[in-house]
C-alpha cells in the first residue's frame, strides 16, 4: 500500500509508521519509488550574509526511480545505474552499521546527469530500502554526508522526504544539509513540460567542481533580486495559484542564474536543441520557462494538461529532443515492504 497523501516517505500507512520508524518485523521484500526534482534556481551565490546557493525547486511525479531490495546473502545489483546503486548501497550499509548484503535490482530510472537529482534521489532509495530490510529508522538528511548528497542545494532531500515547491536556506559554514524553509503544495491542475536532449549530458562530477571554483562572485544586488522574487512572486502565485506571475518569476531567476553560470555550459542554457526549443516557447507567449539544474533538460510551465499537450505537439519534431508533461508530486518517497 502506498503511503496517504502528507505523509512524505515512510512504512506502510495502516501500521502507523512515518518515516523514522524501523518496521517492527521481518520484511521479504522492499520497493521504493522516489520522484525526480527540478533546480529552478540558487537564491544567494554570493554568500555575503553566511549562507550560501540556496535553492528553489520541485519535487515531479516523471520520471521517477523504482528500486526493489531484497535479503541475499551478498550484496548485488541490477539494472540501469547498477555500479553506482552498489557504491550507495556499500556506504548506506556501512552507516548503518550492517553487513553489505541485499539483492537490489532498478526497475526505472531518472536519467542522469539531466538535471533531474537522479544521483541524490537513487542514493537515497538505496539507503531507504536497506534501512526497511534491516529494520532501522531513516532519515534522509541523516545519510546526507555519507552519500556524499545535498551539498549544493536542499532540494533533492526534500523532494524525497515530502514532494512539493521547496525553498532551502543554503549552507552555512558548519556544512550541515541547508535548512527547508518553505515548502508548498503545487497546484494539481499545472503541468511542467520537460525537454528532454536525449545526445548530451550536463556539466557534472569535477566540471561541476570547477565551475563553482572558477567563476566569479555573483553580484550581491542580483542574489537580492532573486530572494525577492521568490518570497514576493513565486511564492505567493503558487498559493493563489497565479500560473502567469510563477511562471514569469521562475524565468527572472532562470536567466540570471543561467547568465552566471554561462562561461562553464556554453550560454544561457547548456543544450543549443533546448536553446531552441525555448526560444519558441518564449515566442508563443508563455510566461514560465528554462533550464533545470545544469541541464540539459528544459521545461516549460503550463497552467493546464490541455495546454501542455497543445505545446507538445507544436514543439515536437524529428531530432534528438524528447517530450515529456509531468505534474508536481506533493507528497515524497514511496516505500512499500512485504
Amino acid at each position: 500500500m502506498e503511503d496517504a497523501p502528507g505523509q512524505g516517505p515512510g512504512q506502510e500507512p495502516e501500521q502507523g509508521q512515518g518515516p523514522g520508524h524501523g518496521s517492527g518485523g521481518p520484511v521479504r521484500s522492499v520497493r521504493v519509488r522516489a520522484p525526480a526534482r527540478l533546480h529552478f534556481g540558487f537564491l544567494d551565490l554570493h554568500g555575503g550574509l553566511g549562507r550560501r546557493f540556496g535553492s528553489i525547486g520541485l519535487a515531479v511525479d516523471a520520471p521517477a526511480v523504482e528500486i526493489a531490495a531484497a535479503p541475499a546473502a551478498r550484496l548485488t545489483a541490477e539494472g540501469p545505474e547498477a555500479e553506482r546503486v552498489r557504491g550507495y548501497a556499500r556506504a548506506a550499509a556501512a552507516h548503518l552499521g550492517i553487513p553489505e548484503a541485499a539483492a537490489l535490482r532498478v526497475e526505472a530510472a531518472i536519467p542522469p546527469h539531466a538535471g533531474f537529482g537522479s544521483g541524490t534521489q537513487l542514493a537515497l532509495a538505496v539507503a531507504a530500502a536497506l534501512a526497511r530490510l534491516a529494520g532501522r529508522p531513516f532519515a534522509p538528511e541523516d545519510f546526507a554526508d555519507a552519500l556524499d548528497r545535498g551539498n549544493r542545494s536542499g532540494v533533492g532531500l526534500a523532494a524525497f522526504t515530502e514532494g512539493g515547491l521547496i525553498v532551502d536556506g543554503g549552507r552555512d559554514a558548519g556544512g550541515a544539509p541547508p535548512p527547508v524553509i518553505a515548502r508548498l503544495p503545487y497546484p494539481e491542475a499545472w503541468r511542467v513540460v520537460l525537454i528532454l536532449d536525449t545526445g548530451m549530458t550536463g556539466v557534472h562530477g569535477s566540471r561541476e567542481v570547477e565551475a563553482f571554483r572558477d567563476l566569479p562572485r555573483f553580484p550581491a544586488e542580483q542574489a537580492a533580486e532573486i530572494c525577492r522574487t521568490v518570497l514576493m512572486q513565486v511564492m505567493p502565485a503558487a498559493v493563489v495559484a497565479d500560473a502567469e506571475a510563477f511562471g514569469a518569476g521562475i524565468t527572472t531567476i532562470q536567466r540570471r542564474v543561467g547568465d552566471h553560470f554561462a562561461p562553464h555550459q556554453g550560454g544561457r542554457y547548456a543544450s543549443p536543441a533546448v536553446a531552441e526549443a525555448l526560444a519558441a516557447i518564449a515566442a508563443l507567449g508563455i510566461a514560465g520557462y528554462g533550464q533545470s539544474s545544469w541541464g540539459p533538460t528544459g521545461f516549460a510551465l503550463l497552467p493546464s494538461e490541455a495546454e501542455a499537450r497543445a505545446l507538445v505537439a507544436a514543439l515536437a519534431r524529428p531530432g534528438p529532443l524528447r517530450f515529456l508533461i509531468a505534474r508536481g508530486r506533493n507528497t515524497g518517497a514511496v516505500i512499500r515492504a512485504d
